[in-house]
């Protein structure tokens, strides 16, 4: 379960091709367009693709019909390496996205992108020859292909089409099926299931040896996992004419807690003798492969697995040619493994950096390839939360909340434990690395200040600017401060903000409207910018606030583990508090105030509002998970374990079963196909409001899936939900 709002929210009308004048005249929501939709899209880095060479880079120009090689240094071009009006042999207008081979000589290009589920898509990919100016379709059989990916020689390139993988082998034009097996909603060969998109981060398994001889990858049997179906309808956001008169259907495969998973199984293809290797790992407790990846030779594949609770995980190195597995490393929990743990392995020549969170805080831990433990590279009352590489010189850069966990600040740190910070103090940073981590893309901003984006050397020095967003601070200098506080539950010290309306006077009385998420790691209270309703809301009035509680990231392993089989207590202890302490304030209306949240934060609201003594008049929740039981595997019992092992648990954290708590006005609004959050879990809730003789409000957005995104949705979401407090505090 992930969503960001944020970054959701700041795409632009013209991204969007949503005119202003369609979203109505004197409305609540033409007047919130210009903050759910910013009419001058931020000011971004360059699309930086850099080249092998760490030196130039490509990127596509304005109309995406051209692709042109830069000096990194200083900027200038160099020259264009495609041009889609002058190619050989085949041709195509413009392009939706390009990939460079590793050897830098060819190009992968996309067009008529098709999504599949909210992360992945497949696309017709074309394979251009920069040097003979030659574009050829991928592959003549197959129309759509997904994940594809060169070999490291850039001889070839491995893809997925139905379900099954194949081999382009661009030197004599041909093309080798690797698997045949595949068939829709039954076996996934090389792609990844639902779950694993959506709860692991990846919608790829393959893994091609760096000698180019082997491709390791991973099958999903999933003939066992129960079928779901959503109802589709024709609708005017990218109407589906089909369903004019009846409704059609999604419908795939979802696992919900208890239920069957796909079976994994891990395989190797020798590329020249067309036979493929089943590949056996020894712990007969392993559910899930997360991630494989080449060492720097093609005897050792690393293959990171979990068990079914999470709270095991186990790296084996495995030789794809003998099939000899042996383990690496092994990690274990209390709780769950932190799933930066698995996400955030960075492989080099000579061993593997593990960002662990054994030590209480998520740390960086480098081991051989043989399994001995090297160094702890870092330590301290703070979290590493991204590892973005290595250089020649043994330095290791990083991202981590060392200045505080409002705040990202990007370092390195030598052979010798010395660290440099990279980025400004009191700021959230990131950073985006070329090859062998010579130089960098810094991102900078805080939450008064929009980002600005710097070249710098490893060194630290800067290069050049790419970009600091001045005309957009400008026209929004007036915006009302986002001030941090904090606030005490139970002795916890929580982080939050506050945002006072533009003419805030401290004799008057205010409503406030409390925003939340609230999920297990996550964190809505940043330094950082961000342009949202919230700021809406303020000019018509409100105060918005935001607390994060228990349960939520970079406070440590204890802060965030403390909800492990009771999801939404210690949440909704938190979340009244922090709105008991909104309702001690003299400029604070006590008799008004709000609650909303989207998904884990829709949930959340739903929990909070069904609690004896909360203070809240109304509440808006959006793609709110009802009860656990209705939620995929992965999420749902990495926090809670499975239904039969901790049934007290999810009854305890039902929304569902508590409704007969809930005693204020409440909203719910849900994509009707929305695939992550089913919408039964609305309409069993309303279900039961229903039977209990309470009167709510509900607003369904037709084909919408999770992100409720498109069309005027997200203006409508949010102009609802003003238009609602506005009516109800």
């Amino acid at each position: 379960m992930k969503i960001n709002v944020n970054i959701l929210a700041t795409l632009s009308l013209t991204a969007l091709a949503i005119p202003t004048d369609s979203l109505g005249k004197n409305s609540i929501v033409s007047d919130i367009a210009p903050y759910v939709y910013p009419a001058n899209r931020l000011a971004t880095s360059p699309d930086m693709t850099f080249m092998p060479d760490g030196l130039t880079y490509l990127a596509p120009s304005a109309d995406n019909t051209r692709i042109i090689k830069y000096d990194l240094a200083s900027g200038k071009e160099i020259e264009t390496v495609f041009n889609a009006s002058k190619t050989r042999e085949a041709s195509i207008n413009s392009f939706e996205s390009f990939s460079i081979s590793p050897d830098g000589t060819k190009l992968l290009i996309s067009i008529d992108k098709e999504m599949v589920y909210r992360r992945s898509y497949k696309a017709r990919y074309y394979v251009f020859e920069i040097k003979r100016n030659i574009l050829k379709p991928l592959s003549k059989e197959h129309g759509y292909q997904q994940i594809p990916q060169f070999s490291p020689d850039g001889r070839s390139v491995a893809f997925v089409s139905d379900n099954n993988i194949y081999i382009k082998k661009l030197d004599y034009d041909t093309e080798v099926a690797v698997t045949t097996n595949g068939v829709i909603n039954s076996v996934i060969n090389g792609a990844t299931d639902w779950t694993y998109e959506e709860e692991f981060s990846t919608t790829s398994t393959l893994a091609w040896a760096p000698d180019s001889e082997t491709l390791s990858y991973v099958s999903f049997d999933e003939t066992d996992v129960p079928l779901y179906n959503i109802a589709l309808y024709q609708g005017t956001c990218d109407p589906k004419n089909d369903y004019a008169l009846y409704p059609g259907q999604l419908s795939y495969k979802y696992p919900v807690a208890g239920a069957n998973n796909s079976t994994v199984t891990l395989h190797s293809y020798d590329i020249s003798t067309r036979k493929t290797k089943d590949i056996t790992l020894p712990d007969s407790e392993i559910e899930y492969i997360p991630r494989i990846e080449y060492a720097a030779t093609a005897e050792q594949l690393l293959v990171t697995t979990l068990n079914r609770d999470q709270n095991r995980m186990e790296i084996y190195s495995v030789n794809p040619k003998s099939t000899v597995v042996k383990s690496l490393y092994v990690e274990e929990s209390k709780a769950w493994i932190a799933p930066l743990t698995y996400e955030n392995i960075v492989i080099t020549n000579k061993s593997v950096i593990i960002n662990s969170a054994r030590s209480g805080f998520n740390h960086l831990y480098e081991y051989s390839l043989a399994g001995a433990q090297l160094r702890q590279i870092t330590s301290g009352d703070y979290d590493v939360k991204q590892c973005y590489g290595i250089d020649k010189a043994g330095n290791v850069y990083f991202q981590s909340t060392a200045s505080g966990p409002l705040n990202r600040v990007v370092s390195k740190i030598d052979i010798k434990g010395k660290i440099t910070d990279l980025s400004p103090a009191g700021t959230f940073s990131s950073a985006e690395f070329t090859p062998g981590c010579n130089s960098m893309v810094l991102t900078v901003s805080d939450a008064m200040t929009p980002p600005h984006y710097t070249l710098l050397g490893s060194n630290g020095k800067v290069m050049r600017e790419l970009g600091n967003n001045e005309n957009f601070k400008s026209r929004y200098s007036t915006l009302p401060e986002k001030k941090f506080i904090t606030v005490n539950s139970d002795g916890n010290e929580l982080n939050g903000y506050i945002i006072l309306p533009p003419d805030f006077k401290q004799a008057q009385k205010y409503p406030v409207i409390m925003w939340q998420y609230s999920g297990p790691g996550s964190q809505e209270v940043l330094n950082r910018w961000s342009f949202d309703w919230q700021y809406f809301a303020a000019k018509n009035g409100f105060i918005v606030a935001c607390v994060d509680g228990r349960g939520t990231g970079s406070r440590g392993r204890e802060f965030e583990t403390c909800v492990y089989r009771n999801l939404g207590y210690y949440e909704t202890v938190d979340q009244i508090n922090a709105a008991k302490y909104m309702a001690s304030l003299p400029y604070v209306d006590a008799d008004r105030i709000g609650i909303c949240g989207w998904s884990y934060g829709g949930y959340e609201t739903l929990m909070a509002i069904s609690a004896l003594g909360n203070p809240y008049k109304a509440a808006v929740a959006i793609a709110p998970v009802t009860d656990w039981r209705y939620y995929d595997t992965v999420y749902a019992e990495r926090y809670m374990l499975t239904p039969r092992a901790n049934e007290d648990g999810y009854n305890d954290s039902a929304p569902l079963l508590k409704t007969a708590g809930v005693d204020c006005a409440l909203l719910i609004m849900s994509g009707t196909a929305d695939d992550n959050v089913h919408m039964a879990n609305t309409m069993e809730y309303v279900s039961r409001l229903q039977s209990d003789g309470t009167l709510c409000d509900m607003l369904l957005f037709p084909n919408m899936n999770h992100s409720i995104n498109g069309c005027n949705a997200r203006a409508v979401v949010y102009g609802k939900m003003i238009d609602f407090f506005m009516k109800n505090l």
